[in-house]
């Protein structure tokens, strides 16, 4: 999805008002607001890899408002995600310093894909010498995705040289969402972010 501010908000029961990002705009300009709570929301970078904000990770899913407070939605990519805390804290802080009474819910269902990642993320994660990841694991016919406890084979290239020739060094880098590599071209190792 792309991470870009709502065009209005939808009423939805009691007194909330719910902006559906479906319904959103490329280029929110006005600057106040609800498209001004998306700007400062989405500007916050991810804590593991900071070169992403939470809406170009996909994690950010909505925001609202309820009650004068305003609600932002995360789906972390897994649910043991130690990061979690973390974002929560920095969305919270971010928006409070810019005047706004905030506070964070966590969304599991649907759960997080690596699909939601912006191509502007895919991008700063190429930029900063990660591999990106490809299209997630699908369900057949809405079942379950089967589990496979080998080693995952991914055709991927090296995010430096563009060489093809790489081999898995580790199935878990520094944070549990990324695989080591190494390039067999270039000799340098490169952080893999896997397919969920």
């Amino acid at each position: 999805m792309t991470a870009t501010a709502p065009s209005s908000p939808s009423t939805g029961s009691g007194q909330a008002r719910i902006w559906d990002l479906a319904s959103s705009v490329p280029d929110p300009s006005t600057g106040s607001g609800q498209a001004r709570i998306w700007d400062l929301a989405s500007s916050v970078p991810d804590p593991e890899m900071p070169m992403l904000t939470l809406a170009d990770l996909g994690v950010l899913r909505g925001v609202r408002e309820h009650d004068g407070q305003v609600v932002v939605t995360i789906t972390p990519t897994y649910s043991g995600c130690p990061a979690l805390a973390t974002m929560r804290d920095d969305l919270v802080h971010r928006l409070r310093d810019a005047g706004y009474a905030a506070r964070v819910e966590v969304a599991l269902s649907p759960a997080w894909s690596s699909d939601w990642i912006t191509e502007r993320g895919r991008r700063a994660l190429r930029d900063h010498g990660l591999s990106a990841p490809g299209p997630a694991p699908r369900a057949p016919a809405g079942g379950p995705v089967a589990l496979d406890l080998g080693p995952t084979r991914r055709r991927l290239s090296c995010p430096r040289c563009e060489a093809a020739d790489v081999a898995l060094v580790s199935e878990f880098g520094p944070t549990a969402c990324t695989a080591i590599y190494r390039c067999r071209s270039c000799l340098e190792p490169f952080e893999h972010v896997k397919e969920i």
